[in-house]
């Protein structure tokens, strides 16, 4: 027991280590951009009518420590860790005042229950494949899924997107193909709401989980081509044991092992996809507002998003990581 906390602290310890390096990255990118929020501001609103030199210097002034540009340079960054621990990100330039934080409440929900759902189907749909091809390997249609899976992987996500679009949005039009939910519908934990959300989710979900699949079933594949000539399931093959406990009980378990510290180390990957996804299909979730505030040059917003996705995919990388020893006792916790 002594042994896995101290396992625990040392990896708690990574992940902060990672989390700071991290949002000072996003920090110093964001603060390097040429845009600068206040004058933006000014402008905006001087540009319509005239205003007191005395109104507008104190119009910066406010607006400075609004966003935490007041003082030096050391002052602003440690007003932004200051905000920070506090989940306060600011005004947003392209919604002001609207809170950068009140933004991200919106569409994190979107975007965590798109990228859970298609993460986990993904993951057991390509692991359930992959270890079946692995084990049978003569199967004819097994084989045709893994000559499939290796010709889908390598194509981009927006293609995919777009040829789904396409598909499903206009040659059979039977899905819906943009939007989170139906316009004009209150949201609720009712069946109206929640059938509606489901049925937009299909597509931008189809998307990520084609191209996601490809890469799982081929390292499952590999993983059980190997495990399947080790002596113990050559032993347990002459002894008569049956195929399928061989299957699920000597050869799966053992090749699972790898693949679930790939489940939250492909968090980072597929929120790359899910950005191009969503702004596709006009879904309302991280990715979208992402590119929005990219656009509009709010600066916040790239922070705000940045900053939380970081700290999703840590958080889900070190929630393996403190399960991995459960899992594997052949993990070395001391």
């Amino acid at each position: 027991m002594h042994g896995y906390l101290a396992y625990c602290l040392k990896r708690i310890g990574q992940f902060l280590l990672v989390v700071f390096i991290g949002v000072n990255l996003a920090y110093v990118i964001t603060h390097a951009t040429p845009i600068d929020p206040v004058e933006q501001s000014v402008s905006a609103v001087t540009s319509f009518s005239s205003t007191a030199p005395d109104a507008i210097a104190q119009m910066r002034e406010s607006l400075q420590e609004l966003y935490g540009l007041k003082g030096s340079r050391w002052d602003q960054y440690v007003t932004f860790w200051r905000r920070i621990l506090v989940g306060d990100f600011g005004p947003s330039l392209s919604a002001f005042p609207t809170p950068v934080s009140a933004l991200i409440a919106r569409a994190l929900p979107w975007t965590a229950g798109l990228l859970i759902t298609s993460t986990l189907i993904t993951w057991a749909l390509g692991n359930l494949l992959g270890g079946l091809a692995g084990y049978y390997r003569k199967n004819r249609s097994l084989k045709l899924m893994g000559v499939l899976a290796m010709g889908i992987h390598p194509v981009p996500y927006y293609i995919v997107a777009l040829a789904l679009l396409v598909a499903f949005g206009f040659i059979w039009p039977i899905l819906p193909i943009g939007g989170g939910s139906a316009m004009n519908l209150p949201q609720g934990w009712n069946w109206a709401f929640v059938s509606s959300v489901i049925k937009h989710s299909i597509l931008p979900s189809l998307s990520l989980i084609l191209l996601g699949l490809g890469s799982w079933f081929l390292g499952m594949r590999s993983l059980v081509s190997n495990i399947v000539t080790e002596d113990y399931v050559v032993y347990a093959e002459v002894a008569g044991v049956d195929s399928r406990r061989i299957l699920t009980s000597y050869v799966m378990r053992n090749a699972l092992v790898p693949q679930v510290t790939g489940l939250a180390m492909s968090l980072g990957a597929i929120f790359n996809g899910a950005v191009i996804t969503e702004k596709v299909f006009g879904y309302p979730g991280l990715g979208s507002l992402l590119i929005d505030a990219v656009y509009a040059g709010d600066y916040s917003l790239v922070l705000g998003v940045t900053t939380v996705s970081i700290l999703g995919v840590s958080i889900c990388v070190l929630v393996i990581d403190l399960l991995y020893p459960i899992l594997d006792p052949r993990v070395q916790v001391a």
